[in-house]
């Protein structure tokens, strides 16, 4: 199988990477690059790909968001979500959203390949970690938990203020005005009511929303 692929990250040593990758073992024939979400909506509009390669985090806009305009102009076109991000924190979301699939950075070649060559095939790539975030998400029979009640830019920033980053931070990773991210903080604490900044972190904590190690971008 040889796939027609477009690799949106923003991060082009991650692109050469994996471009470079998914061409030697001869699993593209082509692949495409976007570093924006823009970028990865214009491609679309004139080229169908056999896979979308979607990172969350990018320089524009939130990944997810890009997902669900990718499933407006094009429903049939399989993406496959590609992030630092672990998957408990964004698989059912980006499921939800139409993912084909959620792929973590930290997987080896192998895994990757065969994540592609699934969601190219028609079928749903779950790896374990992904079964488990579903399996909680489901045994709670319909009821949200607090969380879930965000939008995914509220959700971005719940995660990014307990990791301890300041609003600035936060503003200048998301692209976003000081006064913005504020707004999003507000809304969240009243969507979760959580009065301050030490409730946040320790609900976060306390479902563990964040792995404390790895980087949170990406």
């Amino acid at each position: 199988m040889s796939l027609r692929i477009l690799l949106v990250d923003d991060h082009a040593v991650v692109r050469q990477g994996v471009r470079q990758l998914l061409l030697d073992r001869r699993v593209a024939r082509e692949v495409s690059e976007a570093e924006t979400g823009a970028n990865a909506l214009a491609a679309i509009g004139k080229q169908v790909y056999d896979v979308i390669l979607l990172d969350i985090s990018l320089p524009d806009t939130n990944g997810v968001e890009v997902l669900k305009r990718i499933k407006r102009k094009a429903p049939r076109m399989p993406v496959l979500m590609f992030s630092m991000y672990r998957e408990d924190q964004y698989a059912v979301r980006a499921l939800k959203a139409g993912a084909a699939g959620y792929l973590s950075k930290t997987v080896d070649a192998a895994q990757m390949i065969s994540a592609i060559q699934q969601v190219a095939a028609g079928r749903k790539y779950v790896s374990p970690a992904m079964a488990e975030a579903l399996a909680d998400y489901v045994s709670f029979e319909g009821e949200q938990l607090p969380h879930e009640k965000l939008s995914d830019r509220e959700y971005q920033t719940l995660c990014m203020l307990a990791s301890g980053k300041r609003l600035t931070d936060i503003a200048e990773a998301l692209s976003l005005s000081v006064k913005t991210v504020s707004v999003y903080r507000t809304r969240l604490l009243e969507k979760m009511k959580l009065s301050n900044n030490a409730e946040l972190t320790f609900y976060v904590m306390s479902n563990r929303l964040i792995d404390l190690n790895p980087a949170m971008t990406g």
